[in-house]
């Protein structure tokens, strides 16, 4: 059996959507491939860990610079991992440029490097420069690079000069996390009777300057009283939002919550908003979600980024121009009348069954290794 390492920033039981696609792989490896995943410890004092019968090594992180974490124990485990576990591929997970400086270095030639690239470095402009030749010579290095959409490969000024390595495998959802319990369902019913005759909108994510929610504030100020916004998730931006939305009551910050509360209100629902405003979000994981549960969205335009691949303008839901808050209040208003949802929402169903499901995310990855 072949040996494959994974090399992810971080790993579960860390929530982000880059570890959450690590797992997804090695879970569609599984019984194929002999495995192991090598990250950054995210809490203090953590050890190698089995996760999905999948053993984790965890290396201590002595500082970060840049956001990016530094850790010395990453370039030894790496080196001992080349000896004695040997193996034939590596699916490194970009972006992580302090990693990738060691990978270069130690990397075997007849070790076949598959580089998930799943977005590039934009916030950090200094440090996307610093490590402008590196990205380089790591594409150059790799065997296949994998991106989660079309959009982002031409988007790129990286992958665009590397299509004929690129393969397209879009992101999946987690159905079985997914799954409506009853419980679920009587949160949703109590949802749906407490906001009796008005529309529930519906967007969930990091607080973060790039996810957009002070746009999406300054869209819900624009509406009346028959709308209700709910925005699930933590973040750094959280008081900031809190303080803006002060004077709109319809704006309801529920924090982070359990699986079954998340499902309630993607079943209570009535219209989703994705108010991301950069290519830092390349697909929408949780876009996806809510297309799933057959709800109509609201989308920015947001050139290279996966986002309007995953919900397409006038099929799955609406999409307007960047940072446009009055034509997001505008699309929200079309969306919320029973026709245009129930045109939009089936076909957003529809796209996520065709498109975006583990199975498909399982062939697509087995494709690529077969390669």
């Amino acid at each position: 059996m072949k040996k494959v390492l994974h090399i992810s920033k971080y790993y579960y039981p860390f929530i982000g959507g880059i570890e959450q696609v690590a797992r997804d792989v090695v879970r569609a490896l599984q019984g194929k491939f002999e495995q192991k995943v090598l990250c950054f410890g995210h809490e203090k004092n953590e050890n190698p860990t089995i996760i999905d019968n999948v053993e984790v090594i965890r290396c201590k992180c002595q500082c970060k610079i840049f956001s990016q974490s530094i850790s010395l124990e990453m370039n030894w485990r790496f080196k001992d991992l080349l000896v004695y576990f040997k193996p034939d591929y590596i699916i490194f997970h970009y972006p992580n440029p302090f990693f990738a400086s060691i990978l270069l270095r130690n990397i075997p030639k007849e070790t076949k490097l598959i580089l998930y690239w799943h977005l590039d470095i934009i916030r950090q402009k200094i440090l996307g420069k610093i490590f402008h030749f590196q990205n380089m010579a790591l594409l150059k290095r790799a065997d296949k690079i994998i991106a989660t959409s079309p959009n982002y490969i031409d988007g790129s000024k990286y992958l665009s000069k590397f299509k004929s390595k690129c393969v397209i495998i879009p992101n999946c959802i987690d159905e079985t996390r997914l799954t409506q319990t009853s419980k679920a369902k009587e949160i949703a019913e109590k949802i749906k009777q407490e906001n009796m005759g008005k529309t529930i909108c519906l967007s969930v994510g990091r607080l973060v300057p790039y996810k957009g929610f002070n746009y999406l504030i300054k869209s819900a100020q624009k509406l009346d009283n028959h709308y209700i916004f709910y925005i699930i998730g933590d973040g750094e931006q959280k008081k900031a939002l809190q303080r803006q939305s002060k004077n709109c009551p319809s704006v309801k910050f529920l924090g982070k919550l359990t699986d079954d509360e998340l499902k309630a209100y993607y079943i209570a629902a009535d219209i989703f908003c994705f108010s991301s405003i950069t290519k830092n979000e390349a697909f929408g994981i949780a876009l996806a979600e809510a297309m799933y549960f057959g709800l109509p969205t609201v989308t920015y335009t947001i050139p290279g980024s996966g986002v309007n691949y995953v919900s397409l303008n006038g099929e799955t839901g609406l999409e307007v121009p960047n940072r446009d808050t009055v034509a997001f209040a505008n699309a929200i208003k079309e969306l919320s009348s029973t026709d245009k949802k129930n045109y939009y929402g089936p076909k957003a169903y529809l796209r996520i069954m065709e498109k975006f499901l583990f199975n498909q995310f399982k062939s697509n990855l087995a494709t690529v290794m077969a390669e």
